[in-house]
Order: structure tokens, then sequence, then C-alpha cells
């Protein structure tokens, strides 16, 4: 079987897990600390990043864009349009929700491996407008959200997810359409929000 080496709280990880569920490829996920090093994500990816794939004949797959995009592939175009400017969008979102994260990720980072007196306020206060231009932009017209998906509305999810998971409290005024999305989102697909960042 398919697995996919990742992390709970990892956006990305989520992103791909999500995506792998809703196009109908089933995989093992795997949890692996990438701090660690561990033999197996390192023996799958020199960089020891996650999230990983390892297909069934021991191919990886590592990117969470190129995992989303292989899925996609393998599952018959489940999770981007075939119309050519609708795929552009759904890409144009996985793109926006991904830098998202890794703003945040970086704001995350540096307060997480830096003593108090090293991190450098300057940088969280930077990667913190790239997230808030990025969150107002979405919250001025979310994607629409139904039965149907793409990548960039699971990847957005995954944005979200995380949000909360770190953020909670801090993003969320003054944008109550992303608040609403997010929850109209569970509710449409619940086993998709079983697998947000945690």
């Amino acid at each position: 079987m398919t697995k996919i080496l990742y992390a709970s709280a990892s956006p990305y990880s989520a992103k791909v897990l999500m995506a792998a569920h809703y196009a109908g490829i089933p995989v093992e996920a795997v949890t692996v600390n990438t701090n660690e090093e561990p033999e197996i994500l390192l023996a799958a990816n020199p960089l020891g990043k996650i999230p990983t794939l390892i297909t069934d004949d021991g191919k990886t797959v590592f990117d969470s864009r190129v995992i989303t995009q292989y899925l996609n592939r393998v599952s018959g175009n489940k999770l981007f349009p075939r119309n050519a400017e609708k795929r552009l969008d759904a890409e144009r979102l996985e793109s926006l929700a991904d830098g998202l994260c890794d703003a945040l990720l970086a704001h995350v980072y540096e307060r997480r491996f830096h003593p108090a007196e090293k991190i450098h306020q300057p940088w969280l206060d930077l990667q913190w407008r790239k997230a808030v231009r990025a969150l107002d932009l979405l919250n001025e017209a979310p994607p629409r959200v139904g039965a149907k998906l793409n990548a960039g509305h699971i990847a957005l999810a995954a944005a979200l997810g995380y949000l909360n998971l770190r953020f909670e409290g801090q993003w969320e005024r003054g944008r109550p359409k992303l608040k609403r999305w997010l929850k109209r989102f569970g509710e449409l697909h619940p086993e998709l929000a079983a697998l947000l960042p945690k």
C-alpha cells in the first residue's frame, strides 16, 4: 500500500492525506518526527521533509504540491479540473494556501527554535504581514465550497486548520467569511475535516 510519511500538526501533511482520501487512493499514514531524522524518512527523502509519499513499488514523491499532482494523475483527475482556466484557479488557490502556511511555519519555527533573546521580531512581523495579506485576500472572496472539491479547497482547509491549531484567537477577527468557509467545509466533508492539523 502507498505510504505517506507525515506529522499530525503539519498542514502540508493534512493536505495530502485529505487529497488522497478525497481522490479515493488508499494510503497508510506513517507518523514521523523530522527532528529525529528517522531512517525511513531520510531513505525516502534526503531533505528529511514531510509529507513524503512512497509508492507500492518504492518510488518516492515529495513536496506537497508534487504529491497532489501525482495523486491527481493516478486518480484520473479527481483533484484538479480538466478545464485549463478552472485548473489554474485551483492551482493558484493551492499555491496561496501553501504560501500562507510557509509564512505561518516560519513564524512558529522562529519562536520554537530560538531562545527568547534571539527571536528576531522584525522577521516575525514580516511573516505575519504575509499571512494577513493572504487571509484578507481570501476573506474578500472565498472559493465556493460544495460537494465537489479540488486540491485548492483542500489546501485552504489545511491552512485554516493550522491557523486554528497554532494561532487561534489571532486570525479570526474581521474574517467572518473564512470562518464560515471552514465550518461549511467540515459540515460537507467531515471525513476530511477529521484529518485537519492537530
